[in-house]
């Protein structure tokens, strides 16, 4: 692999990731605003233990829990309990977690506030399900495995938990709620982030059950009247704010491409596809602009989905780098990167995927199909035998990944 570009593509990845951390965003958050009464933290995703040592920093915290991915706690913080959980199917962890959130909360006046901080990943780390937990895990694993988008998820998963979908304010009540949101749906619906816990719910039940008939989810009755529940659609004891998303992070890999002398252009950064598909259509605009004689970038910024055909192990950047492989094979000024902001891909502990134009020739001699890897979902044992995977280990952020073409004269 070309190691002038491969040292530009992990600059690309730091800088980008370094932009998007939360320290200063919940700061900015934070700043000038006053609390009266007690002040309790709650904070859950893949960035909360993050975001929760930022706000201890900006004000004084009477009690917190922090509910975070296993590995993501970085040390105690003050009168704060931290637990680290399931994900992205919840364990036994998550739920105790949550309880403890609970707990943390009840008795509160008006005159309280309940500080949420809210991150990627918090749609399983944050649940109290209102079915066994062995059921939630059937209905999350089979969501996971038929390729449904986060927000279809998202839609289920509210309806089968105590404090999703607006839930969970309604349980502080009449305690008062400000939310501060890392952002990882596009187009940042607060709704769906998390699946809204503080947020009134839009969605409806007929939506729930579409998504149930759309993907032939194996579902039994008490399930089923869980899904024709409504949620809250109305809140007045919450408020939020979205302090970074992807659109920031795709911005802030744009400018570390410029600062590199590449030639930056934001594709989108919204996509939403399967992986392969996006490694592919970033390998074809690749290849289409190889001969300009340019210094190139072009950004994608979301998040892709795999729909699972087999066994093994890899993740959605992964599988989006492994198809952009096949795509500009034999090409020797390409390189193609995704990587998950939050430094994990799948149940990996890579962050993601890289190659380069020799990356097909090097996994042929190996013995390696592109496209039975692919279709046993082991692109995460490919990219290892090719030095392709790329590492950052737990960021303490969350806002989608983002994918970049880079392109030498």
């Amino acid at each position: 692999m070309d190691q002038t570009m491969r040292d530009d593509a992990r600059t690309v990845i730091d800088r980008a990731i370094h932009a998007v951390l939360p320290d200063e965003a919940v700061r900015r958050a934070l700043e000038g605003r006053t609390f009266p009464g007690r002040v309790v933290m709650v904070a859950a995703g893949k960035a909360a233990w993050q975001m929760a040592s930022a706000a201890s920093r900006c004000l004084a915290v009477d009690a917190g829990v922090v509910i975070t991915k296993y590995g993501h706690v970085m040390g105690p913080l003050p009168r704060i309990c931290c637990y680290e959980a399931g994900h992205p199917v919840p364990d036994e962890n998550s739920f105790c977690g949550t309880q403890a959130a609970l707990d943390a909360v009840s008795g509160l006046g008006p005159e309280d506030t309940v500080l949420f901080l809210l991150s990627g990943g918090g749609s399983a780390l944050f649940e109290k399900p209102l079915l066994p937990a062995e059921k939630l895990r059937d209905v999350t694993g089979q969501l996971l495995a038929c390729g449904a988008d986060i927000v279809e998820i998202n839609t289920v998963r509210k309806r089968l938990s105590a404090v999703k979908g607006g839930r969970f304010a309604q349980l502080c009540a009449p305690a008062r709620v400000f939310s501060v949101v890392l952002s990882d749906i596009l187009g940042d619906p607060l709704d769906m982030i998390a699946s809204g816990p503080a947020c009134p719910d839009p969605s409806t039940c007929a939506q729930a059950l579409a998504v149930a008939e759309k993907y032939a989810l194996r579902l039994d009755g008490e399930t089923q009247a869980l899904l024709a529940r409504e949620t809250p659609k109305t809140l007045d004891n919450a408020q939020s704010c979205v302090v970074g998303s992807v659109r920031a992070l795709c911005a802030a890999a744009a400018d570390a491409c410029r600062a590199l002398g590449y030639a930056p252009a934001v594709l989108t950064d919204r996509l939403c596809c399967q992986a392969r598909e996006a490694g592919s259509f970033l390998a074809s605009i690749a290849r289409t602009h190889a001969a300009d004689g340019k210094a190139l970038a072009f950004i994608a910024g979301g998040e892709t989905v795999v729909r699972l055909t087999g066994n093994g192990k890899g993740g959605r950047n992964q599988e989006l780098a492994l198809a952009a492989a096949e795509g500009i094979a034999g090409l020797d000024n390409a390189l193609v990167f995704s990587v998950g902001s939050d430094g994990t891909d799948g149940p990996t502990d890579a962050a993601g995927g890289m190659v380069d134009g020799g990356t097909a020739a090097a996994l042929a001699e190996r013995g390696l199909s592109i496209h039975r890897v692919l279709a046993d979902n082991d692109a995460y044992h490919a990219l290892r035998a090719v030095d392709g995977l790329i590492f950052t280990g737990p960021t303490g952020t969350n806002v989608n990944d983002v994918a970049v073409a880079l392109l030498r004269p």
